[in-house]
């Protein structure tokens, strides 16, 4: 396909996010930034939490690893659920309650200073790499079907999109991204289901047609009950419940977000309205997956354009290798559902980190600063953010060997288990711990798990579970007597 029209609709695009940025940052302040002024619609919030959580990695990668894993992502979805039914009933009340901008904060009200700066550090560490994985990907098939053929350098393209992302959120905050999630989610669906339609129109079948021979094939199998495997739908359900707990509901970007409503009940109406509508989204992504494998398989001069030369089959490139075979109408689409699910990653990740490390790790509001003193503090922290995304993705662009979406949540296993952990300890005990010992536990957990992941069994995603259970062996361990 044309760069030249994917690069105008890539401008087009931004410039309609940077309207949005305009019109919903005026009047704003540091509480704007922060909090959204505590005024946020609660369903606009939900809607665009969909397009936060799924980003770039579900857009590319869970269609394309179909062909791979078949709908075993599906039981996870389920488990999810119950996890976002946790963070209604257990979570936002505790962060209604003690009015919190910062969930971290309560880690020190909690446990104390130290436990407050492990969890916040972690969360921190957790997000950028999360983040930066998410950016990666769109970053690479925006510069491989766009840029490169134009000479522009790899890195220049990650500079000038999260140079973007930084732009149009950085007056706006937490409230222009509601907005702007709200926009992205929408053309992401959209993008999804323009891809369906036209792939079945290759293949000369109704809707009808799609929904049978999906369901004929074995790329519809949902439950692997094979106990030994990753994919095991047991192991896959628990996951579900977990990460969302952990990935959501201890996630300052997804948090940052809810507690800018109104009220508990409207924040609490968001988030499982978010998750009853993300159900039959995520089947929709698998079943374009299953559609995407099917065509491969009547196609396979484009199984040659995703296989390495090592023989690999490269997934995140199934779903953009056939999307831009489908003609321009299509094409370009598809491009704004990328770019769709990638904005927000990445500039939910600069406000949330921003937020964490100015109130968590600097300490924003304890110094008595005015307002342009504070102003100019966050700038400086949104900056060094965004050179360490810039370098971060750089690096994800030499190491990239695996399917992006199972490297995400095997980093989120290792870095939010401590902090599932450590909430989990604060929240069902009332035992206190030594506070000085929760960063060495914080610590030795994750290194325990990566041994045992590697060496011993694998967990697959409830490594997540087994990584906050370590944890909290260590705080019951060094609680105080």
């Amino acid at each position: 396909m044309n760069s030249t029209i994917l690069l105008v609709t890539f401008v087009l695009y931004t410039l309609l996010l940077f309207g949005i940025a305009w019109w919903t940052s005026r009047n704003a302040d540091s509480k704007t930034y922060y909090t959204g002024n505590k005024s946020s619609n609660w369903f606009l919030v939900a809607f665009g939490m969909i397009g936060s959580s799924m980003s770039g990695v579900s857009f590319m990668s869970l269609p394309g690893n179909v062909i791979n894993e078949n709908f075993y992502y599906m039981p996870m979805v389920f488990g999810m659920f119950f996890g976002y039914a946790i963070i209604a009933g257990l979570l936002l009340p505790l962060y209604f309650k003690l009015n919190l901008t910062s969930i971290y904060t309560y880690l020190e009200q909690r446990f104390g200073l130290y436990s407050y700066k492990t969890g916040a550090s972690f969360f921190i560490i957790s997000r950028l790499l999360g983040a930066t994985v998410r950016t990666f990907l769109v970053i690479f098939v925006l510069y491989n079907f766009v840029l490169q053929p134009l000479g522009v350098p790899f890195i220049v393209a990650a500079i000038v999109f999260v140079g973007l992302a930084i732009l149009y959120t950085m007056k706006g905050g937490v409230k222009t991204i509601i907005y702007t999630d709200t926009i992205q989610t929408t053309f992401m669906i959209v993008a999804i289901v323009a891809s369906c339609v036209a792939i079945c129109g290759q293949l000369d079948w109704s809707f009808g047609d799609m929904l049978k021979n999906v369901h004929q094939s074995h790329f519809s199998d949902m439950f692997n009950t094979d106990s030994a495997s990753a994919t095991n739908w047991i192991k896959r359900f628990l996951s579900g419940v977990l990460i969302p707990i952990a990935m959501t509901g201890l996630d300052q970007a997804m948090m940052q977000k809810s507690l800018s409503c109104k009220n508990i009940k409207e924040a609490q109406k968001n988030v499982m309205t978010s998750i009853l509508m993300m159900i039959p989204i995520n089947l929709l992504f698998v079943t374009l997956g299953a559609v995407l494998a099917i065509f491969m398989q009547s196609h396979p001069e484009l199984i040659q354009q995703v296989t390495t030369a090592a023989g690999k089959l490269e997934a995140d490139k199934i779903f953009p290798t056939v999307a831009l075979t489908l003609g321009p109408v299509v094409g370009v689409i598809f491009f704004v559902g990328l770019i769709s699910a990638a904005y927000p990653t990445c500039a939910n990740a600069l406000t949330s980190l921003t937020t964490s490390t100015c109130i968590d790790i600097v300490g924003i509001e304890k110094h008595g600063w005015d307002d342009d003193k504070k102003k100019k503090v966050r700038m400086n922290v949104t900056y060094i953010m965004a050179a360490l995304f810039v370098l971060l993705i750089c690096m994800f662009n030499i190491l990239k060997n695996d399917a992006v979406i199972n490297m995400v949540y095997q980093i989120a296993s290792y870095t939010y288990g401590p902090l599932l952990g450590l909430f989990m300890m604060g929240i069902l005990t009332k035992m206190n711990v030594k506070d000085k010992a929760v960063p060495y536990i914080c610590v030795i957990a994750p290194a325990l798990c990566f041994l045992i992941e590697n060496y011993v069994f694998s967990f697959g995603f409830s490594l997540i579970a087994v990584c906050a259970g370590i944890t909290m062996l260590g705080l019951f361990i060094f609680k105080k007597k």
